[in-house]
């Protein structure tokens, strides 16, 4: 009798507690992610979205990074459950030449690139011969020469898209020199160069203004370099993944972009 009246009972209790976590909100039930970010500017906006995260039930570990090449490999790896730092041109070559398996999952922020100089006041001051910097990977690169050309420096070879090389430059009628260089060293090399063309995440950490340090600034209307979250192929519909980009895209978030940056990171979504 004792021992079927205590298997009745603990039948009982653990159906009470299957009971009790279906009633649980969705988010109560969900553990943690590991997100990975770019450190600085950025890292400092996803500390924001965990915050959000944290009163959805949702436990954001985040991963700082200072190269660029390392989060997706780090994602496809499955060291990350996702990461935020990239736009479509960036993660589209890296799967052309890693056969990465990773999706866009949902927009975070735009970073308006920016030609930047503490030598000249003007894109037209650019002496004969300037030295100017642009980011090394392709399609850093290639949006570094669409900003040049949009501002005349140069001119492109027709239907190149987003992402040019050198090779493609069609007129160069100030004879610019180019210096490819890792994007994250472009702050700390701008002295040496008459100007660069500098991501707005590496120009904030090298301590560079946005309204104040840049010749020229590319158009934000119908900008088609917008960050995302990204997911492996797959996963994109996970109740945590989707909780973070919920998170991300939260008036909070808005709220801290306008706040902290001033124009130089905006809403994407």
């Amino acid at each position: 009798m004792f021992d079927l009246t205590r298997r009745t009972l603990l039948s009982a209790s653990l159906a009470l507690g299957a009971v009790l976590a279906a009633a649980l909100p969705a988010a109560a039930q969900q553990k943690s992610i590991k997100v990975g970010v770019m450190s600085g500017a950025e890292e400092e906006v996803a500390q924001v979205v965990k915050k959000v995260a944290a009163g959805k039930g949702l436990d954001v570990e985040l991963v700082p990074f200072s190269d660029y090449a390392l989060v997706n490999e780090a994602l496809e790896r499955g060291d990350l459950d996702a990461n935020a730092f990239q736009h479509k041109p960036y993660l589209d070559a890296q799967i052309a030449a890693r056969g990465y398996k990773i999706v866009p999952v949902g927009f975070t922020f735009v970073q308006p690139i920016g030609l930047y100089s503490t030598k000249v006041k003007s894109v037209a001051d650019l002496p004969k011969g300037a030295k100017i910097g642009i980011p090394n990977d392709p399609s850093n690169g290639g949006r570094a020469l669409n900003l040049l050309a949009q501002e005349g420096v140069i001119k492109l070879k027709e239907g190149k898209g987003l992402s040019p090389s050198l090779l493609d430059i069609a007129e160069n009628p100030k004879n610019v020199q180019f210096s490819e260089l890792d994007a994250a060293q472009l702050p700390r090399a701008l002295p040496d160069l008459d100007a660069a063309v500098i991501n707005t995440d590496h120009a904030l950490n090298g301590g560079l203004d946005i309204r104040k340090d840049t010749i020229a600034v590319e158009k934000r209307e119908g900008n088609p370099y917008a960050n995302f979250v990204a997911a492996r192929q797959g996963e994109e519909n996970r109740p945590e993944i989707k909780t973070f980009v919920e998170s991300y895209q939260s008036p909070e978030v808005a709220k801290f972009l306008e706040e902290r940056f001033n124009g130089a990171i905006i809403p994407a979504w």
